[in-house]
């Protein structure tokens, strides 16, 4: 593991840290969090989430924060690292009753200065529509909780619509919806409308279109999150039986799957070109995974605990026709580099996918991805060539990376990989860790579900398989106040079609789909520093700054280098709004 010092130092809590493009500091004029900023008391509730969108107003100060803390929902501007918080004036502020916010989501597609919409779920079930700036309150999905009473455990819209969002449940089923219907005053009825390994899709049996439009339903444990490819075709989802399983999302076909170590898969996060995927969960690991190969590539150990989120940095991933730069020398001249990195992050995602094409020159690929946890600690990871391309001499003058058996067998590929026509990818090597070459997800294309496409079958997926609670012995290890709702793992849905088959650990480990640790290159972090006092709930990575936020809901902002010294130094005096005096 990467971390520096010993001893004491590794107890507190560190205000910067450097990677190679240089030094990264805490801003503390830029934090959000409730108003009269006391810590909150996390005992027994939902973890803090952050959204942001962008209003594209004409003061070039657009961005908009939301985050939840307790029972309470807070919608600010957010300042960034240019000028300081004031939170004596939140656009607007909820406090609920009987339940508590437990995730959120902008529509970023109909945002305006005048009008944006934000979903949140609850952790009664329920899911609203609001418009924070209007300080309106549209609809209410599932109110009387007769589509599902358990937590949402993850509500996003679906990219390129204005009206279709998905919501996850800890019972272990997603649904889809129509912000334009109804949900109805009576229990649904659901006629099934495909079923495949381990999942089955219904749509909702009605003489008027009404919510939800279908329901998934995936293994027997809680989905605890989704996330979309860039393109918006694919859909990742993680849950508490350890799976990762991939589907497409129109077809509702099963595209791969993947199991962690062990324990539950928390979190997962899309490459900025949609070629991989990684995730974290409980067995303190991150996990990347091939989307075209189906396999595992990598795993990283940094963390002493959960992670709980993961996410990939799209301002610091890159391609270059020639060795990655290497970044030294003053901060001025760091600064340069820096603008010249953000133009060109501007088009990783083209330039990425363009990479399989580009045979004739030698091309350097670095994917920078974080990941924070519930040992309050932030880690960084660069994924490189010698990991993606493993058939080039490994080096490691410019990556962390310890492969730590270079004899060990092929894990070899699923029935699941995507053709790769024309692609002249080489032979399978030990590990068997190589790219497709060619472009499986291409973003930027639409990925927009049609509203008419619905009943034709959609994709939705929900949640899975729960281990028996008698193989879950090691929560006693890590059982603490932040785990995971209760999780139902009983049925009494006659309609629920799906194929037990539960995975025995024992025998899915050593295979394709868990390979063994001495079977695939382990990451170590760049980075891995303790920057909180309770665990870490949010990890959003921006153009100038990287956010991070805690159970105590406070919302840090990390300036990137070139970025820190804009804002004034920490010793000035601040009035009760935070503005400087």
């Amino acid at each position: 593991m990467a971390t520096e010092g010993g001893g004491k130092e590794m107890n507190e809590i560190k205000t910067q840290f450097t990677t190679r493009e240089g030094l990264y500091k805490l801003l503390p004029h830029s934090e959000y969090s409730r108003p009269n900023r006391v810590p909150f008391n996390s005992q027994g509730s939902n973890p803090v989430r952050v959204s942001f969108v962008n209003l594209n107003d004409q003061s070039g100060n657009g961005d908009r924060l939301c985050f939840n803390v307790g029972r309470e929902l807070y919608f600010y501007i957010y300042k960034g690292v240019r000028k300081a918080a004031d939170l004596s004036k939140p656009i607007d502020k909820r406090i609920y009753k009987g339940t508590q916010p437990t995730c959120h989501d902008f529509n970023h597609l109909t945002a305006t200065a005048e009008s944006v919409s934000l979903l949140v779920g609850f952790s009664a079930g329920q899911v609203q529509l609001i418009d924070p700036i209007k300080k309106e309150t549209s609809k209410l999905f599932n109110e009387e909780r007769l589509i599902d009473k358990s937590r949402v455990t993850c509500v996003k819209w679906v990219p390129g619509s204005e009206s279709l969002f998905l919501v996850a449940h800890s019972s272990g089923n997603m649904y889809l919806y129509n912000v334009e219907h109804t949900c109805g005053t009576t229990a649904p009825h659901y006629q099934l409308l495909k079923q495949g390994e381990s999942f089955a899709v219904h749509t909702c049996k009605s003489k008027s279109t009404r919510n939800p439009l279908l329901k998934w339903t995936v293994g027997e444990g809680a989905l605890n999150e989704f996330a979309f490819s860039p393109d918006g075709k694919f859909l990742a989802c993680v849950s508490q039986d350890g799976f990762l399983r991939v589907f497409n999302f129109d077809s509702v076909e099963l595209h791969g799957t993947m199991k962690s170590y062990f324990g539950g898969l928390l979190c997962v996060c899309w490459s900025p070109d949609g070629k991989y995927i990684v995730t974290g969960g409980e067995d303190d690991l991150v996990t990347v995974w091939s989307f075209g190969d189906c396999r595992v590539i990598a795993r990283g150990h940094g963390h002493k605990s959960w992670v709980s989120v993961v996410a990939f940095d799209p301002y610091t991933t890159s391609v270059e026709e020639s060795d990655p730069m290497e970044f030294s020398g003053s901060d001025e001249d760091f600064q340069d580099l820096l603008h010249f990195g953000r133009d060109r992050a501007n088009s990783t995602q083209s330039r990425l996918s363009k990479r399989n094409s580009t045979e004739s020159r030698p091309v350097s690929v670095t994917y920078r991805f974080g990941s924070v946890g519930q040992d309050t600690q932030l880690c960084l990871w660069d994924l490189t060539e010698d990991i993606l391309f493993p058939h080039q001499p490994l080096s490691r003058a410019r990556t962390h990376t310890n492969v730590m058996n270079a004899t060990s067998p092929p894990a070899g590929s699923t029935g699941n990989s995507v053709p790769t026509p024309g692609s002249t990818a080489p032979p399978p090597l030990p590990r068997s860790n190589s790219l497709p070459h060619a472009a499986v997800s291409s973003a930027g294309s639409k990925g927009s579900v049609a509203d008419g496409a619905i009943a034709a079958g959609v994709s939705k997926f929900a949640t899975l398989s729960l281990h028996d609670r008698k193989d879950r012995h090691h929560e006693k290890d890590h059982k603490r106040n932040h785990s995971m709702g209760h999780i139902s793992s009983k049925s009494s849905d006659k309609l629920n079609l799906v194929t037990k088959s539960r995975a025995d650990p024992a025998k899915t480990l050593g295979t394709p789909l868990c390979p063994r640790m001495e079977d695939v290159p382990l990451l170590e972090p760049l980075v891995c520093k303790k920057i909180a006092h309770e665990r870490l709930t949010v990890l959003v990575f921006l153009a100038d700054c990287v956010v991070t936020a805690c159970q105590e809901g406070f919302v840090c902002t990390w300036g990137r280098p070139g970025e820190a010294g804009l804002l004034s130094a920490p010793n000035q005096a601040t009035s009760p709004g935070g503005t400087v005096v």
